[in-house]
């Protein structure tokens, strides 16, 4: 019976080799393919663990098992000395910890102080009475004296005027110590950090900063930098990118070349220049006719062969996907038209003033009319020989104003009589001759104011002729 059992040993023996030649596997270790450490940190190796259907019934979770790394080659038996790590060892050559239930089969390891690089990196597990390493897979670490750079991502379009939302993201190979991340934008943002799982069950930090872009942001810069703590020191990485901002046309303006007035049939250039993103797709012209626009041409410049009737006002309209914008008005002057216009202008202005002055002479001669009717009126109504305030008045107007009039004979002969003083002269008089001689003078005094009054109603006759002829 002995030569039975044996021969089944080898058989046994036999297939696991043909097995293992044709790939099957012991053991299924989901790890990843490659880890990045900075030299002195630490570094977690996310790692499960499945047991094949051959050997499931080997395998017993309620027994402790144990987590072993082996670098480079997975030929445990051949080469023993490869072991960098036993979870049942106190001293390895790799100092760590197993984070992961190995009942559970997760085998989430993390290595400190990471120095030395080897390149590939093996799992293999020991239980009783279950062995197995799998051959099938590694994962490679690599030590680097610097941090990668994060990456920016961006969710959507960057457009003007609608808030837009960026992530910077950074590994953390290292989750008990991972990277803090920061913004420069040249605009205000809000900021939201945290440490998220990958696919491959890697950590990393995530950042989103969300803004509100403007077209004064299109192609500036902005940067995510990640500060990794390494003992007492940090380690710096960052990435720049360059923002890509779409807007409508901006500083959209209209331009005429030859500048100087244009000579009739000489060729003339009108250029519209806009600023947007995506770049203008039509451009319109436009030129204002009776009040409005009417549109005369499409294309970045717009040529004509000067006429009469090409002089005026012209603006350009770009458009893009975003919107349009327009330009101010631009004046194209035809040589000879700017005379024209500037002689027009004076006319117009001559005209205007000498009308002006027309209305002003009619309303001070009306004024100077009304001032001296009411001053005959009221020189009328008075009593003779009493001298009120607007007589006064009027007479100082007059003096200031105009030449005095011109005294009647018999007024002269009052003055030069007034001037003379017949007291001496005159012989002792009688009281009868007194009294002849009195009502003699008031005789002749009442004879020299109706014939003044007589020569001021003259001259107002005459004003009134004057007024009627430049009202007509």
């Amino acid at each position: 019976m002995a030569c039975p059992e044996n021969m089944f040993f080898l058989i046994g023996l036999f297939m696991s080799g043909v097995l293992a030649c044709f790939g099957q596997r012991d053991l299924f270790a989901t790890i990843p393919d490659r880890l990045d450490v900075l030299t002195g940190s630490c570094i977690q190796i996310p790692c499960s663990f499945d047991i094949p259907d051959q050997h499931k019934d080997t395998f017993n979770s309620t027994i402790r098992t144990t987590g072993v790394w082996i670098k480079e080659n997975p030929d445990f038996g051949l080469h023993p000395d490869n072991v960098i790590f036993n979870s049942s060892e106190t001293v390895n050559r790799f100092q760590g910890k197993i984070t992961g239930n190995m009942s559970q089969k997760n085998c989430t390891t993390v290595f400190f102080n990471v120095t030395t690089n080897y390149t590939r990196y093996f799992f293999r597990i020991e239980s009783q009475p279950f062995r197995a390493t799998d051959t099938g897979k590694s994962v490679d670490i690599v030590v680097m004296a610097f941090p990668s750079s994060p990456i920016i991502t961006v969710s959507g379009e960057v457009k003007e005027g609608t808030p837009v939302s960026l992530n910077c993201s950074a590994v953390a190979p290292c989750p008990e110590h991972p990277p803090e991340l920061t913004w420069t934008l040249p605009t205000q943002f809000t900021t939201e950090n945290q440490l998220q799982e990958n696919p491959d069950q890697t950590k990393s930090v995530l950042s989103t900063v969300t803004f509100t872009p403007s077209y004064l942001h299109h192609e500036q810069n902005i940067t995510c930098t990640a500060v990794y703590p390494v003992g007492a020191s940090n380690k710096r990485a960052e990435h720049n990118m360059m923002l890509n901002v779409s807007f409508s046309p901006k500083d959209t303006s209209a331009s005429i070349s030859p500048a100087d007035p244009a000579l009739m049939g000489s060729c003339v250039n009108l250029t519209c220049n806009s600023t947007s993103n995506p770049p203008v797709t039509n451009f319109t012209w436009f030129k204002i006719s009776e009040g409005k626009p009417a549109q005369v041409a499409s294309g970045l410049s717009y040529t004509l062969n000067v006429t009469v009737g090409d002089g005026g006002l012209y603006f350009c309209e770009a458009r893009n996907s975003h919107g349009r914008g327009k330009s101010k008005e631009v004046w194209l002057t035809i040589k000879g038209q700017e005379e024209t216009v500037t002689t027009m202008v004076f006319g117009i202005a001559a005209g205007t003033l000498g009308v002006l002055l027309l209305i002003s002479l009619i309303s001070v001669i009306g004024w100077r009319r009304n001032s001296r009717l009411h001053d005959g009126l009221e020189r009328t109504d008075n009593p003779q020989g009493q001298n009120s305030p607007v007589n006064t008045v009027c007479a100082n107007q007059a003096t200031a104003g105009e030449e005095p009039e011109e005294p009647a004979e018999n007024q002269s002969e009052e003055i030069q009589y007034g001037d003379i003083d017949f007291s001496k002269l005159r012989p002792k008089e009688t009281p009868a001759a007194a009294q002849d001689r009195v009502q003699g003078q008031e005789s002749e005094y009442a004879e020299v104011n109706v014939t003044g009054r007589r020569d001021k109603v003259q001259h107002l006759n005459n004003l009134d002729g004057l007024y009627a002829q430049v009202n007509k």
